[in-house]
């Protein structure tokens, strides 16, 4: 008998559908890491949904898992060849092999199974999989915040626009959210009433947090005075990695609600479950190009500031190499809030030129102007000894003329004496 498993691969990840042996096969053969689907939601999503018990039973005899793809896993996957819907937008396939033979999975089976040819249960696998990428990005987020250790609640309780102190009590109320959803299964009418009116805050909040940062970058650009720089640098250094904090909060709280609004959505309008998974993808997609225009700006402003230090290094022996090392503090702390969030770009660090370094460029230049500086005055030098030497004879000859004159004129008065004399 042949083993059977039913791929379905959206934007951002894959599920592997079947039982779990030949499931885990699979996974380990394509070298795939996994984590499971829920069971309760996703067996209730794809069951209940569909109003089908045997659909149900199906799914409950099957072990589901998601992949996140990177580049590389996706390029694999698309040599599997599978068809795209136009309905849900999801890839869909299903693959059968002899059994136990990892390598057989090579032809897609065109027989009957749980997920097939129901484009009501595809959406709902499909909200499931958006869910289940957006809270992979919210466990790294939760992760970057512990890793740089930044006291969110101080950094919010500081600020006196009171949209901002509103956040501390949003996340309580989304966590709580989220908690309730965890352990129920869905979210009901009393959980989302809850809930509906935080994004308000949080967009506020990420705006401010957005100026913040541009503000940092128009500070770099307004110092001309090394001195100056270095001090803007290093507010920079202290207070972007700040509100990177808080954008990184908000984001994550952000894929909360649509989490919890994919569910409710599931629950209350299950026809419209498709188009709201990919308005929400939208709506992401359109936050992060936000983000990162503003993140880009400051990273560009730092890495001119820095190479301003470098070209001045020689001048300003210790204000330079710091202006570069927050420089390469802030670009470093940017790149990684990049990666967190799914956000592709390219670090680049300025290197701190050292002031021995600088010094020996400067003499090299100057012994080369120097040897130029010997040459022309070799030159120079010859051309005026020969113009020495012309205005030497010049001037020997005009002496000796002179002193012809001179004896010719005197021999002309005794000539006249002697006539006087004897005449």
């Amino acid at each position: 008998m042949d083993d059977e498993i039913q791929l379905i691969r959206d934007g951002d990840g894959l599920a592997v559908i079947g039982d779990e042996a030949t499931v885990e096969r699979f996974l380990v053969s394509e070298g795939l890491p996994s984590q499971a689907l829920r069971p309760r939601p996703f067996r209730s999503a794809l069951g209940d949904a569909a109003g089908a018990a045997q659909v149900a039973s199906d799914i409950a005899a099957n072990s589901g898992r998601w992949v996140k793809l990177t580049k590389e896993s996706a390029q694999r996957i698309d040599q599997l060849g599978l068809r795209k819907s136009a309905t849900t937008g999801l890839s869909t396939g299903v693959l059968k092999g002899p059994k136990g033979q990892i390598k057989g999975f090579v032809e897609f089976a065109k027989g009957s199974g749980p997920l097939r040819g129901n484009p009501a249960q595809l959406a709902n696998v499909g909200a499931v999989m958006a869910q289940l990428a957006m809270q992979q990005a919210m466990d790294e987020i939760t992760d970057y915040l512990a890793a740089i250790d930044e006291k969110l609640d101080d950094v919010l309780r500081a600020q006196e626009d009171d949209a901002l102190s509103k956040m501390v009590g949003v996340e309580f109320v989304i966590e709580e959210a989220m908690t309730i959803r965890d352990e129920v299964g869905r979210v009901s009418d009393i959980t989302w009433s809850k809930v509906q009116a935080t994004p308000e805050t949080i967009a506020t909040t990420q705006v401010y947090a957005l100026r913040r940062l541009d503000a940092l970058a128009e500070k770099m650009e307004r110092k001309a005075r090394i001195g100056e720089l270095a001090s803007a640098a290093e507010e920079a250094e202290s207070k972007a990695r700040q509100w990177l904090a808080v954008l990184a909060r908000c984001f994550q709280l952000q894929d909360a609600i649509a989490v919890l609004e994919l569910d409710r959505v599931l629950d209350a309008d299950p026809a419209e479950l498709d188009r709201h998974r990919d308005g929400i993808r939208i709506a992401r997609r359109n936050r992060l190009e936000l983000i990162s225009r503003s993140t880009e700006r400051l990273v560009a402003r730092m890495n001119a500031a820095a190479d301003e230090a470098n070209a001045k290094v020689l001048l300003h022996p210790t204000k330079s190499p710091a202006v570069v090392r927050s420089s390469n503090q802030v670009v470093a702390g940017v790149h990684d809030f990049h990666g967190r969030l799914g956000i592709e770009s390219g670090r680049q660090s300025s290197e701190t030129r050292r002031w021995a370094v600088a010094a020996v460029e400067v003499r090299d230049k100057a012994l080369e102007t120097g040897a130029k500086g010997v040459g022309a005055a070799r030159s120079l030098g010859s051309v005026t000894l020969d113009r020495a030497g012309s205005v030497k004879d010049k001037l020997a000859g005009e002496i000796a003329e002179r002193a012809r004159r001179r004896r010719g004129n005197g021999n002309g008065d005794e000539d006249a004496k002697e006539r006087d004399t004897e005449g």
